[in-house]
């Protein structure tokens, strides 16, 4: 098969311009870092700043992994899964290091490594993962992938409204959580089907996240 070609031109190909050129991913990855350094500062700053029992979700593990998912959903929207995958754990680690270091040189000292240590073990695990929901939410082209994706980033709000009724007795905090739950997958999926499917995985995902992250996390910190 050959091509046709314009007098005067040549008949190479044109390079279609693309974003993921050596200094843009670098660029990207010192976003995902800076972003997760500043967010870790602002939710140890704000255990200081909300009232009474709220400040429980200023160290909330679905708040920290809020930002793996909007880095994979908006920062790499244009990028491949893997660099999804990548930045989500940059942003993570950037947050415990920003969580902890604030902790250490702006209040009383973060204390033992023990638990930076635990916490940056789950960020370089849930950063990944809520990397690529966050991109397979945006970019998937299959219904299963997108329904996975915000059953998992919904049902985070559900294992922290569980954990709040049950075992710390914050019930305004656990309503807003589980209001969550809901509003995510009513609000981000593309049509209904999507909706109900779901919010069936994202209860499915809570129950899981809580009787294998949250009971065990509370069996450490005892």
């Amino acid at each position: 098969m050959t091509t046709s070609t314009i007098p005067g031109r040549s008949s190479a190909p044109t390079a279609m311009p693309t974003s993921g050129g050596t200094r843009a991913r670098g660029g990207r990855a010192a976003v995902a870092a800076g972003g997760g350094l500043l967010l870790g500062v602002l939710t140890n700053l704000a255990q200081g700043w909300l009232p009474d029992t709220w400040q429980q979700l200023a160290n909330s593990g679905a708040v920290w992994s809020a930002a793996a998912f909007v880095v994979g959903a908006v920062l790499y929207r244009h990028e491949r899964l893997v660099q999804a995958v990548l930045g989500g754990a940059v942003a993570e680690a950037g947050l415990v290091a920003g969580y902890y270091g604030c902790a250490e040189f702006g209040r009383d000292g973060a204390g033992s490594l023990f638990f930076p240590l635990v916490w940056l073990g789950l960020a370089l695990v849930a950063g990944p993962l809520f990397g690529a929901a966050g991109w397979w939410w945006r970019r998937g082209r299959y219904v299963r992938r997108r329904v996975v994706s915000l059953g998992a980033f919904a049902g985070l709000w559900g294992m922290e409204g569980l954990m709040y009724a049950l075992d710390l007795g914050y019930l305004p905090e656990a309503y807003a959580c589980l209001a969550l739950f809901v509003l995510i997958p009513l609000l981000m999926a593309r049509d209904h089907k999507e909706r109900a499917l779901s919010l069936g995985a994202a209860a499915v995902c809570g129950l899981v996240a809580y009787g294998v992250v949250e009971v065990p996390l509370q069996m450490v910190s005892a």
